[in-house]
């Protein structure tokens, strides 16, 4: 099967991949501010609720800043990048995204995005500044680093950065091509136009 037969088959129509990333991030924001929906209502604040030991723990905890609680007296500069993000997303969905590797990874971030988004907007103390709603606890993930505590929309943030990154590795474009494939074709085009036809100085009478 040759690569474009292949790449014909796991690209997607403009539609289809803005559809696809717009139904995995509404999925996501709507799981995300449900469980939050649930931790405001069913958990004590700042006190720990173990599920499974210390393997697996609820604490309800409200962060303004970013990762470990870092640049609390700067929310509406997270506030401005989660919105620039989203955007980014957005607008690479509708314009250049053709596969559906990168429509469902694009999603799915894009939901995490918009779960802490929509707390930034909305929350007290106010539109901007709201603090982020966490209330998982893993303690045991971090090892000699201090203990975070996340939510479901910090889930898909992480995991999606991390399948953005293997995305890029593996050289998949947002159009369904790879980039050694390119490469492949790029030398091959400049080797046929350096092949010139001999010409024999005897073929004539």
């Amino acid at each position: 099967m040759s690569s474009r037969t292949s790449a014909s088959r796991t690209t997607l129509r403009a539609a289809a991949a803005g559809t696809t990333i717009a139904i995995l991030a509404v999925l996501v924001l709507a799981a995300d501010q449900f469980t939050k929906y649930l931790a405001l209502e069913n958990l004590p604040e700042r006190q720990a609720v173990p599920v499974i030991g210390d393997v697996l723990q609820l604490y309800l905890t409200f962060n303004p800043g970013a990762a470990f609680s870092l640049g609390e007296g700067v929310t509406w500069v997270f506030t401005l990048v989660l919105a620039a993000a989203a955007v980014a997303i957005v607008a690479l969905g509708v314009t250049r995204v053709r596969t559906r590797a990168w429509a469902i990874v694009l999603g799915l971030l894009l939901g995490g995005i918009l779960g802490n988004l929509t707390d930034r907007l909305l929350r007290a103390p106010g539109f901007l500044v709201g603090h982020v709603v966490d209330f998982i606890h893993t303690p045991w993930l971090w090892l000699w680093f201090p203990s975070a505590i996340y939510n479901v929309a910090d889930m898909f943030i992480v995991t999606m950065m991390i399948a953005v990154a293997i995305l890029v590795l593996i050289g998949l474009r947002f159009d369904g091509t790879r980039e050694k494939d390119a490469a492949r074709a790029a030398a091959t085009t400049d080797a046929d136009a350096d092949v010139t036809t001999p010409t024999d100085p005897h073929a004539q009478s």
